[in-house]
């Protein structure tokens, strides 16, 4: 998210600030228990990263939709801005993943505008999947085992192990279901910001839900992003804190009409296909 030209007003810069202020959204989370697994956090991480691979290949047969609204709020808490845009991720004619836009209103964001990075996140970063390869660029420390809604989940932090040039990472926490050993939320945000003076590219924290929506894997449906993004003075322009709110609901899963098979690990993991109502 970039400050729009219109707020760079002269002003002296803001020091000591970090680039956003964390909104609280882990309310109803159950009871941490911080004693130790019976099973090795080693051996759960391996395991839970096996089933991200399978879950990441099985998602690549599905066609879904994907809302995705952001908005500024004015000190009144009320909405003075928005960006709004459906997209429909879908198979062309050769078989090609693709995305299609169904409807995107002109943004009547005043105060920021939508940055490379933003539509990266949104398109796959809120939507954050930790697969076998992609676990060897973070670190995960185990907090403990909660309750989400009824499931039992343990709990990791996540940090990347290295930021490299033109690449976005998660950084927070996972809750994965101790027995499915998928994730069904992820709360955090994604990194990095870029926070040059004159260049700053800043984003809110996040928290995304998932739901199993075929009865063997969990799928995204919501995400909700807030924050008080803090762009600091400097030459030329005046310091501004903008409050900032990401939605976005992922819906209508179907899986690809295909007679192809996915296979993981010399296994067929194809999730069933659906029976049709009656």
């Amino acid at each position: 998210m970039v400050l729009l030209a219109a707020c760079m007003l002269s002003a002296g810069a803001q020091k000591g600030k970090d680039s956003f202020t964390p909104m609280p959204l882990d309310e109803g989370f159950g009871r941490m228990d911080i004693s130790d697994p019976a099973t090795p956090p080693e051996e759960i991480i391996r395991k839970f990263a096996a089933k991200e691979s399978e879950f990441r290949l099985a998602l690549n047969h599905y066609t879904y939709r994907r809302t995705a609204r952001v908005q500024t709020i004015d000190d009144d808490n009320k909405v003075d801005g928005e960006w709004y845009e459906v997209d429909d991720v879908i198979f062309d004619s050769t078989g090609r993943r693709t995305e299609k836009t169904v409807f995107a209103p002109s943004s009547t964001l005043e105060r920021v505008m939508m940055s490379p990075s933003d539509l990266q996140d949104i398109q796959h970063g809120y939507s954050f999947v930790l697969t076998t390869e992609e676990i060897l660029q973070y670190n995960l420390k185990y907090v403990g085992r909660q309750k989400v809604d009824e499931v039992d989940c343990f709990v990791f932090d996540v940090e990347p192990k290295t930021i490299e040039k033109k690449k976005r990472y998660f950084e927070g926490r996972i809750w994965v279901d101790s027995t499915d050993l998928q994730i069904v939320v992820t709360n955090g945000r994604m990194v990095p910001d870029d926070t040059r003076k004159g260049n700053e590219d800043l984003h809110p924290p996040f928290m995304t839900w998932r739901q199993q929506v075929d009865g063997k894997y969990w799928f995204p449906v919501y995400t909700k992003g807030e924050g008080i993004l803090h762009f600091a003075g400097g030459s030329g322009y005046m310091a501004q804190d903008v409050h900032i709110r990401d939605t976005i609901k992922y819906g209508d899963y179907k899986q690809f009409g295909s007679t192809s098979r996915i296979i993981y690990e010399g296994q067929d993991i194809t999730p069933p296909e659906k029976k049709p109502e009656k």
